[in-house]
């Protein structure tokens, strides 16, 4: 594999991870009702609990992208080829 492909999939791959996040967090923002009355019927999880896993969640998830992802991407990008 080239340095440009793997810059180019690094790219992609925070793109696409960048994504999946505002679409979480936009699911989350907007139907959070719903989906903790989904999850209510499997686990017993109050209001502040079901907050507070999927605010650590995305908060590691976003890590995650910037920390293998972006950072790796960046990294390439500066020293060329």
């Amino acid at each position: 594999m080239t340095m440009e492909t793997v810059r180019a999939m690094l790219g992609w791959c925070t793109l696409i991870n960048l994504g999946v996040l505002f679409y979480w967090f936009l699911a989350f923002t907007m139907a959070r009702d719903l989906i903790f009355r989904f999850h209510g019927r499997w686990f017993r999880l109050s209001p502040e609990r079901f907050d507070a896993i999927h605010y650590s969640g995305m908060a590691f998830f976003k890590i995650g992208i910037f920390l293998l992802n972006l950072g790796p991407y960046l990294a390439l990008r500066l020293i060329g080829d």
